[in-house]
């Protein structure tokens, strides 16, 4: 639907804050929880920002459906786009645009040229809970103009416990011998005296995925995929704490998700509705693979002038690794005749950065709490082309730095929480003289040191009506670089130079919200309305097999609602509803006429679930997922989203002594469905126009030792 000038005029007129909306899967003590995404560790009432927490409770019990942390995240965040049970994050967005990825509030994303593989660089056995900012904000810095999901590590047990866990899980599709999965866990971890240190190991190896037609999904050997692949991950924390305020700790951790080759695709048909498959075979060149280093040094002080003092340094190696194949972009007849060269691409990013944050309650007078930062980060990205050595990409150096200040006042009683900051952000990108590859006409382009300075803000309110009842609204800000590599790989006009590409111009994106929380006994209810805006958005476009920006003002609105019941019994009952449009100005006159395609905008989604202990030691829980249909103007019929409908079954049994069994069916009714970014998104070809996994058995078991 349009947006009207009425309802941006109403939006626009809203209060404005960095919001709370609140809501866990397990019923814990959320009070006591703290949120790290935001830059201090503060208790979710007093967090003013729109935030969702999800335990390891709740991660362990989707993970028993699905092993892939992302795919277990799209039921929990419903304003999530589906994944594509690939290794590709592409069509993956939060609220219509793109989220920062993060491990311990490590950057992980690859903005200078998005190779949408950010949400596969660590297990998930060794996240204890998941943190989700949603909209637009600046308080990491580049990249969050959907906003935030940050994966917080596991810790040692602080009571001195030993921590010694394994786990094995066992998981077939469509009960074929090439459709079987394995996986296996190891923790140990311990706190003694001073010190303290985790240490872990996971292997995860995946077969062929059926669908619910019980045919093998078709196999994405260009981008990647997460079936017919090998995943080994190995974690470490060390911890030691000089004193009870001042604590030093050392994180580190490996990934490598890498494809067998085993499977090769073949097509589809689009017209008549007939997804692709898989056959055995050997794909040309090396099979895809992602790698990814962490390492991150982390110092607390938490009586520093009476306030408290968090820095940190970090290490980030991520190398990609996409498909081989003929492809009419990467032609060379300087190399071999055209349509004979084989090549692949790889991206390679290397980051490393500082944080410094100081905060302080009650710093001037009562009630006002300050909060004040450093940030430094270089990231620099190159693409290669593998098979030949030629430089697809140059390597390009992001340096940026920003300081930022954050007030927070509490009034009438604490029951009102004003605050508003500002991130202040000096970026310059540095790109030698390069030339383009021959596909873009071998062009040569001046190298230059494009330069940004921005001041991105935020304001609001939260009010607590009463004991059960909290508004809140909200005004921020952030921002991302366009696809920069996708801009440069792309020059064919002679007399170039990186300095009057204006394209390189940043993302900065303006999100206003407003909402409810409404808790009551076993009662809740949060519902939210946003708008977002980007006067100069990034929108990719393929044309003739490569991909293209599109700097084009884009609005996304949308809102969500979700409740959940307790009885006294303990049965919960739940369900969560999130609405989405987008739109973009296709014209350039200043007005958004057309909708943004699937590739953009996430399908609306209505997510429900029934759950509760059957026995004293066995819990179940059923959950139903239905994506509505939506039509996309501007596109061509095929590509509008015809719906379906999930149901999936969970099943735990602690056993008290011998740790705990789990059962998890995922699309228990073997539903047959195209997946959502196969339908919707305007460049879908035959080969990648594939099915969703049908029904898939996992069992699972797991002990403390």
């Amino acid at each position: 639907m349009a947006l009207t000038n009425n309802r941006l005029l109403q939006t626009k007129l809203a209060l404005i804050i960095t919001s709370l909306s609140i809501s866990s899967l397990a019923q814990t003590d959320v009070e006591e929880l703290v949120v790290t995404a935001t830059r201090t560790n503060r208790t979710i009432s007093s967090i003013p920002n729109t935030v969702k927490l999800i335990d390891r409770d709740a991660i362990e019990q989707q993970l028993a459906v699905s092993s892939s942390l992302l795919d277990s995240l799209s039921f929990s965040v419903p304003s999530l786009t589906p994944s594509r049970q690939k290794m590709t994050t592409t069509g993956v967005t939060l609220r219509g645009r793109t989220p920062l990825y993060m491990v311990d509030s490590i950057p992980q994303s690859t903005p200078l040229r998005n190779g949408e593989r950010s949400g596969f660089t660590i297990d998930s056995e060794f996240v204890e809970r998941v943190e989700v900012l949603y909209g637009a904000n600046a308080i990491q810095g580049v990249g969050a103009t959907g906003g935030v999901i940050n994966y917080v590590t596991i810790s040692a047990p602080r009571n001195g416990n030993l921590l010694q866990r394994v786990g094995v899980e066992l998981e077939s599709d469509n009960f074929e011998s090439d459709g079987l999965h394995y996986r296996t866990t190891g923790l140990l971890g311990k706190k003694s005296g001073a010190a303290d240190v985790v240490i872990g190991a996971t292997f995860d190896a995946q077969d062929l995925y059926y669908d619910g037609y019980g045919n093998p999904v078709g196999a994405d050997t260009t981008q990647g995929d997460t079936m017919d692949s090998k995943t080994k991950n190995v974690f470490g924390k060390f911890g030691y704490d000089f004193s009870d305020e001042r604590r030093l700790e050392v994180t580190g951790n490996y990934f490598k998700l890498a494809g067998d080759g085993d499977y090769v695709g073949i097509a589809g048909n689009i017209e008549n509705g007939i997804p692709a498959t898989s056959t055995e075979g050997t794909p040309p060149a090396e099979p895809t693979y992602n790698e990814a280093s962490n390492i991150a040094v982390t110092f607390t002080e938490k009586n520093l002038y009476g306030g408290n003092l968090n820095t940190q340094a970090f290490y980030y190696d991520f190398y990609a690794l996409y498909g081989a194949g003929i492809f009419a972009a990467l032609q060379d007849a300087a190399i071999a005749p055209i349509g004979t060269l084989v090549e692949q691409s790889a991206l390679d990013s290397e980051k490393f950065g500082a944080k410094l944050t100081y905060s302080k309650e009650d710093s001037l007078w009562s009630g006002l709490q300050l909060v004040a930062g450093l940030d430094y980060l270089q990231d620099k990205t190159l693409q290669e082309l593998a098979q030949t050595g030629r430089v697809w990409v140059p390597e390009m150096i992001y340096r940026g730095w920003a300081g930022l200040l954050q007030l927070e006042q509490s009034l009438v009683n604490d029951k009102l929480r004003i605050s508003a900051g500002a991130r202040s952000e000096h970026v310059e990108l540095d790109v030698p003289d390069f030339t383009t590859i021959a596909s873009a006409k071998s062009t040569f382009v001046s190298g230059g040191t494009p330069s940004f300075e921005k001041t991105l803000g935020n304001f609001g309110l939260v009010y607590d009506l009463s004991e059960q009842v909290t508004l809140f609204s909200s005004y921020t800000q952030g921002f991302t670089m366009p696809d920069a590599g996708l801009i440069l790989r792309a020059v064919n006009t002679p007399n170039q130079t990186v300095d009057s590409l204006v394209d390189l111009q940043p993302v900065v994106a303006d999100n206003i919200e407003t909402g409810v929380n409404y808790k009551i006994a076993g009662f809740a209810l949060d519902a939210s309305y946003f708008w977002s805006d980007s006067d100069l958005g990034s929108r990719i476009q393929v044309v003739n097999g490569a991909g293209q920006i599109r700097r084009e003002k884009t609005e996304i609105e949308g809102w969500e609602i979700t409740t959940s019941y307790q009885f006294s019994s303990g049965l919960k009952i739940g369900t969560a509803y999130s609405n989405l449009d987008g739109r973009y100005d296709s014209d350039a006159d200043g007005r958004v006429d057309k909708d943004l395609d699937g590739r953009n905008i996430a399908a609306n989604r209505w997510n429900s679930f029934v759950e509760g202990s059957l026995t004293q030691q066995f819990d179940a829980r059923l959950q139903y997922s239905k994506l509505l249909d939506r039509d996309f103007d501007g596109g061509l019929p095929q590509h509008n989203f015809e719906g379906y409908d999930l149901v999936d079954l969970i099943m735990i049994y602690d056993t008290l002594s011998a740790g705990k069994l789990t059962l998890g069916i995922q699309n228990v009714f073997a539903e047959e469905y195209i997946t959502y970014f196969s339908q919707s998104y305007p460049a879908t070809t035959d080969d990648n126009y594939v099915s969703g996994r049908g029904r898939v058995i996992t069992l699972g078991w797991k002990m403390d030792l």
